[in-house]
């Protein structure tokens, strides 16, 4: 049995923001959570999320992606959306799940492939922020 504090982060496809920030809350804090992601609706990792995980030596390229329907029946204590989205869809979990909406730019479709690239970046980097503030106020 863990004493550890159950994370899922959502977003629609678990493609990118979500993914991102499990891999970062899970190198960051993996001892003090577990952590998980999912998409209202399961797609595909993108390569441009794991090329920019990559950047600070996080690697999420095992990762796949999921559909809520996944953990629906299980309990959490933070369901945190990372897009507007998934935010309006998000279903109720059972138990005493704090939700929290981060309203994090979805880095899809903008531009070339470097543009794109720096969008997952500035997502990346705005995740790391509140991650970062998300255990130090957990840890308060």
């Amino acid at each position: 049995m863990t004493n550890r504090k159950r994370v899922l982060f959502l977003c629609t496809g678990n493609s990118a923001r979500s993914q991102m920030a499990e891999g970062l809350l899970r190198s960051r804090a993996g001892n003090r959570f577990e952590v998980f992601s999912a998409g209202t609706m399961a797609s595909f990792v993108r390569p441009q999320a794991i090329e920019a995980m990559k950047e600070l030596a996080i690697d999420i390229s095992a990762h796949r992606s999921k559909s809520l329907n996944e953990f629906i029946d299980e309990p959490f204590d933070y369901v945190i959306t990372v897009c507007d989205h998934a935010a309006q869809s998000c279903p109720v979990f059972p138990g005493d799940a704090k939700r929290i909406h981060w309203s994090i730019k979805d880095p899809v479709g903008i531009g070339d492939d470097e543009a794109q690239l720096e969008a997952f970046r500035v997502a990346r980097d705005d995740l790391k922020n509140r991650i970062e503030k998300f255990i130090a106020d957990e840890t308060a």
